[in-house]
């Protein structure tokens, strides 16, 4: 097919297998090189529709007797979910992944073989096995092929946030496959990663697609930790992310990610002991509990999951209303993978990261130690220092961050920096004051010593410590007594984020002078840190706010459609049971909502609706009717 009847063949897909009218944002170009046989590297922001990039024209080639799409992904759940959701489409879809017994396996092999299947989603441990590669090289042979999708592609990459070495053998399919398109699809990665995913995969002749990183409909807060972070984070919730439904208190569903697995179920005792239904999440329990524990913040509304990274890669739970974070993520890859975890629907939602100088200590400290070349730690540390930098930055979050992946924006207005500008004042003195004490302290003992010990001297503590080494003898001893220790730690953190100072790991966390320690001893440059104060009392403003603009698109129905919507809801939750999915999987909430306002009396009436293609008009239209017609009787 040219490239005119690839694109009006995948629009014809969109609207009968799929149920929507147009394309979003990339989506019309990508499938269209796509189908038409062209490879593509795609960077969507998590809730961009990748999933549609590779799905639509996979059952394009296949209509064109191309035959199936291979779809490799990292996650079991990430599998189970899409192949449900497209068999809910009335798309011919499978996976093989170790969930499946000898025989279950064996019978979708004959699918396969049988040429079945428009889609087949697969490990990549899986997919570079000698059984595996045979299997697909006789498809080949036959002319079977139709396309190789490489999801979470930034895995193939050493630079990126969640390196899975397996997926380096995905360059033989290159080499093994020639003339079969392929699409690696991510929703992070910086300029360094995208140039590693081009070479490992081969895809120096890829068409890139790169969308907007901007989630427009989140909005970041980075909050100083205080005595207790984990009351800091009670109350984020509560003010937040509560609400009263039938006189009964409700919380939004979020996921709260630690650094260790003890603290994450120390976290979900102590949150679970506050009233909220919080669960843990990490990879040292039990298989079957972590199952049950996914399955239930897929299923059930407001679920708190508290987590190690290892849960939400291919997490599709839409209205995961907030992200927080009570350590320090190791780089803004990880902070923006994690975060875009929020608000997948486009209602509003929150990324709230609490931090402080234990943090960055904390992170350098995991690096140093590290058994990773000097080239890997020398990246990891400038990655970490682009993270510092954001969290101690007083101007716009999103400029920043979107900076960090290239691209352009004006202030966005849905930050904290932009909703309560901070105060700042001129700590460039202090900052030359601290520099300054460490030197003396080295010039005069030769070793290096940690923040707690500078900060002493600084303030003239005569501790047992500063007189064992007579530092209260340094010219140095008491210039900064105008400064409380909380606000040196606070600029301590700037000085690090700025490369004046660098934490030695290897060494207790001991203080070293970093090269941009230098300019500054010398009056060039500047220090600005924001004022100390309480956090501002703007709580309430904000929580009335948020639900304002999230019960926007609900409150433009009557009464009647609120009714119709939430009897809608209940009846969705019932299929989803039954089905075993998610209720997302059945039915978007915005399609629920397009339904509510429009009664319909027959299911003619359902036509056009978005997210309503003709398996599910077909599937549900009649239920959907009935449901509509007894609250409107």
């Amino acid at each position: 097919m040219n490239s005119d009847a690839v694109k009006q063949a995948c629009l014809a897909v969109l609207r009968e297998v799929f149920g929507y009218e147009r394309f979003r944002s990339r989506q019309q170009d990508i499938v269209t090189h796509v189908g038409a046989g062209g490879d593509a590297l795609v960077l969507m922001p998590t809730g961009g529709g990748k999933s549609l990039c590779y799905q639509v024209p996979a059952i394009v080639r296949q209509r064109a007797g191309q035959g199936v799409t291979v779809v490799v992904s990292p996650l079991i759940a990430l599998m189970h979910d899409q192949v449900g959701a497209l068999l809910e489409a009335g798309v011919a879809a499978a996976y093989l992944n170790s969930s499946l017994s000898l025989d279950e396996v064996n019978a979708v092999e004959r699918r396969l073989f049988r040429g079945e299947l428009t889609l087949l989603y697969a490990a990549p441990e899986r997919l570079t096995t000698p059984r595996f590669m045979a299997q697909l090289h006789a498809l080949y042979e036959r002319g079977q092929l139709a396309l190789f999708a490489i999801d979470e592609a930034h895995c193939v990459s050493q630079w990126g946030h969640d390196f899975r070495p397996d997926y380096r053998g995905l360059a033989a399919l290159h080499e093994r496959f020639p003339g079969v398109p392929r699409i690696a699809l991510t929703a992070t990665a910086d300029a360094l990663t995208r140039e590693d995913i081009v070479q490992q995969l081969r895809l120096q002749e890829a068409q890139h697609f790169v969308s907007s990183f901007d989630r427009p409909n989140i909005r970041y807060t980075i909050a100083e930790k205080k005595d207790s972070p984990l009351q800091q984070l009670v109350r984020f919730i509560r003010d937040e992310h509560s609400h009263t439904v039938n006189g009964q208190r409700a919380h939004d569903a979020g996921v709260v990610y630690c650094q260790s697995r003890r603290k994450v179920e120390d976290v979900a005792a102590q949150l679970a002991a506050a009233g909220l239904n919080a669960l843990p999440y990490h990879a040292g329990l039990d298989a079957a509990l972590r199952q049950r524990h996914q399955d239930r913040f897929l299923r059930e509304d407001g679920i708190v999951m508290v987590a190690t990274i290892a849960f939400g890669m291919g997490i599709d739970k839409p209205d995961v209303r907030f992200v927080a974070h009570l350590d320090l993520p190791k780089n803004i890859e990880g902070y923006y993978q994690e975060t875009g975890r929020a608000g997948r629907d486009g209602e509003p939602a929150q990324a709230w990261l609490a931090y402080g100088l234990q943090d960055v200590v904390n992170q350098r400290r995991m690096i140093d130690d590290s058994p990773a070349t000097d080239e890997f730690k020398h990246v990891m540390r400038g990655k970490l220092d682009a993270l510092l930098a954001l969290a101690e930055a007083t101007d716009c979050r999103r400029v920043r961050l979107l900076a960090y992946f290239g691209e352009t924006s004006p202030p966005c207005g849905n930050c904290d920096n932009c909703l309560h500008p901070p105060q700042t004042w001129d700590a460039t003195e202090a900052a030359r004051k601290w520099l300054s004490c460490m030197y003396r302290v080295q010039q005069a003992s030769g070793i290096a010593f940690g923040a707690g010990h500078i900060i002493d001297i600084l303030r003239g503590k005569r501790t047992d410590k500063v007189l064992q080494h007579g530092h209260e003898r340094l010219s140095t001893f008491g210039i900064g007594t105008d400064l409380a220790e909380a606000e040196w730690r606070r600029l301590l953190r700037q000085l690090i984020a700025r490369a004046a100072v660098w934490v030695d790991g290897q060494h207790h966390n001991t203080l070293q002078l970093g090269a941009a320690a230098r300019p500054l001893l010398k009056g060039e440059g500047e220090v600005r840190l924001r004022v100390a104060s309480t956090e501002p009392r703007t709580r309430l403003r904000d929580r009335v706010e948020r639900q304002r603009a999230t019960a926007a698109s609900e409150a433009t129905l009557n009464t009647a459609a609120r009714e119709t919507l939430a009897a809608l809801k209940t009846w969705r939750a019932g299929v989803a049971r039954e089905h075993n999915l998610p209720a997302y999987v059945i039915f978007h909430d915005a399609t629920l909502r397009a339904i509510a306002e429009r009664q319909p009396r027959s299911v003619a009436e359902l036509a056009g609706i978005p997210g309503l293609g003709h398996k599910k008009l077909e599937a549900y239209g009649a239920d959907v009717v009935r449901v509509v017609a007894a609250e409107v009787a």
